[in-house]
């Protein structure tokens, strides 16, 4: 018997590469899909909102497969996920948002404000990836910048090893730059989408979950009153930070898979 296609979108600057653990325990279950990097087609360039990168995931789904998917994306792909399942319900089977808070009502209003007159606050993840380093003499050099990170403690080797492979290519000078670039990872940042708000003020056209960490930054900056409303009882939290696939890659799989079960049978 065929499992069912489950079609992942990455956090931004995380390649799907990066996933290789958590997909591991998923595949016990799914036949697990993914693009390598969103964010870097030209086609669908960043734009405010992240409208076009909704595109290009949907279309995405459209051109490869001939049944309706189960949609699971992280941060990012998350909010990717739940455009294109809103716009191509057809094609989606369920959406689970993992540690994708909606920001909606005053803090929507203030980073559409902040937006509009360019004002960038000191707790902005832009301010550090614009001058994120982004390359090193060799791939060891560069999972040693990383391991030495307190935020990666966290992260099992395998994780973070992944992380380096997907994450890091050869530059053609020598060396290794990031694949993934700062710059675009900076846009992503700076067009965090305002207007989903409205989405809670409807019934969402596929069945929807969210899983969160516990100790997620995000979640406490962006507020989680929307993404309840949004998708109701089907709303959980893990022990974690926002990165809890790479922190636990064994535990966000299990609470991934329970969670597109729930609401596959509608429980």
């Amino acid at each position: 018997m065929n499992k069912p296609i489950l079609h992942f979108a990455h956090a931004n600057s995380y390649p799907a590469g990066t996933y290789g653990m958590f997909f591991d325990q998923l595949r016990e279950h799914y036949d697990v899909r993914a693009l390598p990097m969103h964010a870097h087609n030209p086609k669908y360039p960043v734009d405010d909102g992240w409208r076009k990168l909704g595109k290009e995931l949907g279309e995405e789904l459209a051109q490869r497969y001939n049944e309706p998917v189960i949609l699971v994306g992280h941060s990012m792909g998350g909010i990717l996920s739940l455009l294109a399942g809103r716009k191509r319900p057809d094609l989606v089977r369920c959406v689970v948002m993992l540690d994708s808070p909606i920001v909606a009502g005053w803090r929507a209003s203030a980073l559409h404000l902040a937006k509009l007159f360019n004002i960038e606050s000191k707790r902005s993840p832009a301010v550090a990836s614009i001058k994120r380093r982004n390359a090193w003499p060799d791939m060891e050099a560069a999972y040693q910048h990383y391991a030495a990170k307190a935020m990666f403690a966290a992260w099992p080797e395998r994780v973070l090893r992944d992380y380096v492979t997907a994450g890091v290519e050869p530059e053609p000078s020598g060396g290794v730059k990031l694949r993934f670039t700062r710059e675009t990872e900076t846009a992503v940042y700076r067009t965090i989408p305002h207007h989903l708000g409205a989405l809670t003020r409807r019934q969402y056209p596929v069945p929807i979950g969210f899983v969160g960490g516990t100790n997620s930054v995000e979640c406490r900056l962006a507020g989680l009153a929307a993404t309840k409303k949004l998708v109701g009882p089907h709303f959980r939290q893990i022990p974690g930070g926002h990165l809890f696939p790479m922190e636990s890659p064994d535990a966000a799989a299990g609470a991934t898979h329970e969670m597109i079960q729930a609401l596959l049978s509608g429980k």
